[in-house]
């Protein structure tokens, strides 16, 4: 199992309840938000609305490219709008080119061969398009580094616009020519997409011939799937623009997105982000890669049903070879990464590799291994140019690495998660050396480590419909807005079952007694421990739809082995005989102390009063049934001191240690006698009901003070029962005590008490020494002779352990039960 490393941003507890009383959101949910940076309530409820609107507002360099256009509008001149082959090149192609049409123009579109042309506008293409007598040429989706192209346009009699959203070269030099790019505009939604960019062009131009702009809205479902599809981040504008789209898109009346979404099996009325990224922008980037790209901007524009259903088919077809094609140079592939052994980096290359695929198998490369890789397809026969195409992890400037070996490259372009270049093939011995060395010398190996943000971290309670529900308002999902994450601590994951023939498993995560149905794609079985509780489990949750029920599911992300900080014994020396010692003397010059609500800094309330009285405490969270585990890893992720209170705080470490871990842990008994200790934490747990009355306190605690969750569940109300039962029960317990203890070799406690729970232990001594049948000095003990038959309730501190049994029985008997 790969190693991955949980990443848990701190989400203090006051600012994820703030949210939830004034959002009306669930706790999830309001994790979520407070671990992205929405703690501020406005701020998160304008997130959840997404009406970011600017609408071209304060968009540098609009106006100049509307006014442009505008010219030759009125001239009826010729305009080429030159896209590019993937999804965004070719929906905004179809959106200039719809709304140029619409306007009068006289409209052409062009878009590049992977084989022919290469990426992007280049020279031989600005000179075909100028001896066909093109007077305007409109870039969409390329262009912003384009500068001697657009010279030779210029130097042809051509006019240029450039609209593009890539990065502008290092130099910083732009093409001499009206530029509509939300970077170099400094527009309010810098990462728009090139459909983006072309949608509000569009609505301009309709303004521009005083036509109403929400004409351009028509094409809403063309931004929402570019936006999708190109991987830009789904923040601000980007948010409402994809969330309108997908609208838009479940009601197309688009015959080609219909024909689409029919042969990829797509419900229009269920459509979202995931099925715009894997669903339908690969079968149109598909055409594009290994076939013609035309193909889709024609399934875009037309208005024919039967040419619609026969460009998707031929999509279909031509996705299914992208496939086979993928497959095979994936293995070819990672068969040269294990030749090249552990690297910072990996350059790849091979001839006949086909250059439309090599991007998505770079992609493959770069996540199972989590580092960058550039896949380069050299022509057959050696010599030549390649071309390359290379993907990032998130603590790599991919875009930055070329730059930085740009000495061995023809060209290059992109981002800093994707780029493209172009090379000779004798260069990329050098340009390989080079590439790594550079990525040697900016990660570390711990950047190479995996990690999985979480979200919220969850009971077994939580994971209900009510949730999944509750999550789909953070949609869409997206670059920047990636599906929540929901970390399950120490889940038990039952039942696997194969399915899919056997590629993938349905199974069943328990937690804290509560069951719910997972799969997992592309895992055939589960790990060994899975059963046990040793792994935490990070799941997205979904609404499933078969056979017309909605129901919740999981599917798993990440499973990791549990491995806890270490859990801190306080309130009594971790030392046991020290702890038994000093329980001993708790009180030592009369009966065993009556810890009162006052001793506690407790309002006065009579003890006793029962735990439904506490759970209505502005202070105290009822989480009872919810299950230990999720309860207490959730605070703990908060990032703020946590403090579990248990009947047996030993007992309860030893079980949760292998499981849980960040936090400090005390028996009731001891925390009695050093109230003080709540003081230093910021909650404070019951994982366990309290064993007496006079416990009761410490869980409600004072205001203000640390905030209480009650915990525990039936078998934890039985576990206190026992707990109460053996520390207070003694008649038993002394008898033998005392004759481990006459045959003590010299006297030492540590034998005698071996095995012994120390709070036993003390008070068994504290009765002992009171009958005087033992003398207790320091770690050793002296036993007289008996000189009589001894009367165990000659002992204060018996009756009074006696009376605390009896008052505990029924007070836990009728106080804490769940159902009372």
């Amino acid at each position: 199992m790969d190693e991955v490393r949980l990443d848990i941003p701190p989400a203090p507890t006051s600012e994820v309840l703030a949210l939830e009383r004034e959002l009306g959101v669930g706790h999830a949910v309001a994790q979520a938000l407070v671990r992205r940076g929405l703690a501020d309530a406005a701020n998160a409820r304008a997130w959840l609305a997404a009406e970011d609107r600017f609408d071209g507002e304060g968009f540098g360099g609009l106006a100049d490219g509307v006014e442009a256009i505008g010219v030759h509008l009125a001239a009826k001149s010729r305009i080429v709008v030159h896209g590019d082959y993937d999804v965004d090149g070719v929906c905004s192609t179809a959106v200039l080119v719809r709304t140029l049409q619409e306007l009068g123009a006289d409209v052409g579109w062009y878009l590049p061969s992977r084989g022919e042309d290469g990426y992007g506008l280049n020279v031989k293409t600005v000179e075909k398009l100028a001896a066909a007598g093109t007077n305007l040429l409109i870039t969409v989706d390329c262009g912003i580094t384009s500068v001697d192209e657009v010279a030779t346009a210029h130097a042809l009699g051509m006019d240029v616009v450039v609209t593009d959203h890539h990065t502008p070269r290092a130099d910083g030099t732009l093409p001499d020519a009206p530029i509509v790019h939300p970077r170099v505009g400094g527009y309010a939604c810098g990462d728009l997409c090139a459909t983006g960019v072309a949608y509000l062009l569009a609505r301009a131009l309709f303004a521009a011939a005083g036509r109403d702009p929400a004409e351009a809205e028509v094409d809403l479902d063309l931004v929402a799937l570019a936006t999708v599809a190109d991987v830009v981040p789904l923040h601000g504008e980007n948010r409402r623009l994809v969330r309108d789209g997908l609208k838009a898109l479940a009601a197309t009346k688009r015959p080609g997105l219909r024909a689409l979404m029919a042969i990829s099996k797509c419900d229009p009325s269920a459509v979202d982000a995931r099925a715009c990224g894997f669903r339908l922008a690969p079968r149109i980037n598909a055409a594009g890669r290994l076939h013609r790209a035309d193909a889709g901007l024609e399934l875009m524009l037309t208005t024919d049903e039967a040419r619609a259903t026969q460009i998707a088919d031929e999509l279909d077809h031509a996705n299914a070879d992208r496939r086979h094609v993928e497959t095979r140079i994936l293995f070819e592939a990672e068969a040269q990464v294990a030749e090249q052994g552990e690297q910072f980096a990996y350059v790849l290359a091979a001839e006949g590799w086909h250059p439309g695929v090599i991007g998505i198998v770079a992609s493959r490369i770069a996540e199972r291994h989590n580092r960058p890789a550039v896949l380069i397809a050299l022509p057959e026969g050696g010599g030549g140019e390649g071309s390359g195409s290379g993907r990032s992890i998130p603590r790599f400037d991919l875009l930055g690495g070329l730059n930085a070996c740009a000495s061995h490259l023809v060209r290059h372009g992109g981002h800093r998660a994707a780029a493209g270049l172009t090379i000779r093939a004798e260069d990329v011995g050098a340009f390989r050396a080079a590439f790594v060395a550079h990525a040697a010398a900016t990660l570390t190996p711990e950047d190479l480590i995996r990690t999985e943000r979480v979200d919220a971290v969850v009971s077994g309670d939580e994971l209900g419909l009510g949730l999944a529900e509750d999550l789909d308002s953070l949609a869409p999902f997206g670059e920047g807005n990636p599906e929540i994450s929901l970390l399950v601590p120490a889940a038990r994951l039952t039942d696997a079952r194969p399915m899919g023939e056997g590629k993938h498993i349905r199974f069943t995560v328990e937690s804290g007694g509560v069951r719910a149905r997972a799969v997992a794609f592309g895992t055939a079985r589960l790990p060994e421990g899975a059963e046990d509780g040793l792994f935490d489990a990070t799941f997205g949750l979904e609404l499933n739809e078969w056979n017309g029920t909605v129901e919740p599911r999981l599917n798993l992300r990440k499973l990791i082995p549990c491995a806890p900080a270490a859990i801190a014994l306080v309130a009594e020396p971790e030392d046991p005989i020290e702890a038994a010692l000093a329980e001993m003397a708790f009180d030592a010059g009369g009966e065993p102390a009556e810890v009162t609500w006052a001793a506690l800094g407790v309002a006065a309330t009579a003890p006793g009063t029962g735990h439904e009285a506490i759970a209505h405490r502005a202070h105290v969270r009822d989480r009872r049934g919810g299950g230990i585990a999720g309860v207490v890893a959730s605070l703990v992720g908060s990032g703020e001191k946590v403090l579990v209170v248990a009947a047996d705080a030993r007992a309860r470490r030893k079980a949760l240690q292998p499981r849980l871990g960040g936090f400090a842990i005390a028996s009731y008994a001891t925390l009695a006698r050093a109230p003080e200790t709540l003081a230093r934490y910021d909650h404070v747990v019951a994982i366990d009901p309290p064993t007496e009355p006079l416990h009761e306190g410490l869980i409600a605690g004072a205001t203000p003070g640390p905030m209480a969750h009650l915990a525990w569940g039936e078998p934890e109300l039985a576990f206190s029962e026992h707990v109460h039962q053996r520390d207070l029960d003694l008649r038993a317990p002394l008898r033998d005590l005392y004759r481990a203890l006459r045959a003590a070799p010299g006297g030492g406690l540590d034998a005698a008490l071996e095995g012994v729970p120390p709070i036993l232990a003390g008070r068994a001594l504290r009765v002992l020494a009171e009958l005087r049948l033992i003398e207790v000095e320091g770690r050793s003990v002296v036993v007289p002779p008996p000189l009589e038959r001894t009367v165990l309730e000659q002992s204060a501190s018996f009756r009074a352990y006696g009376r605390r049994l009896d008052e505990g029985r029924t007070w836990l008997s009728r106080g804490t039960s769940l159902a009372a």
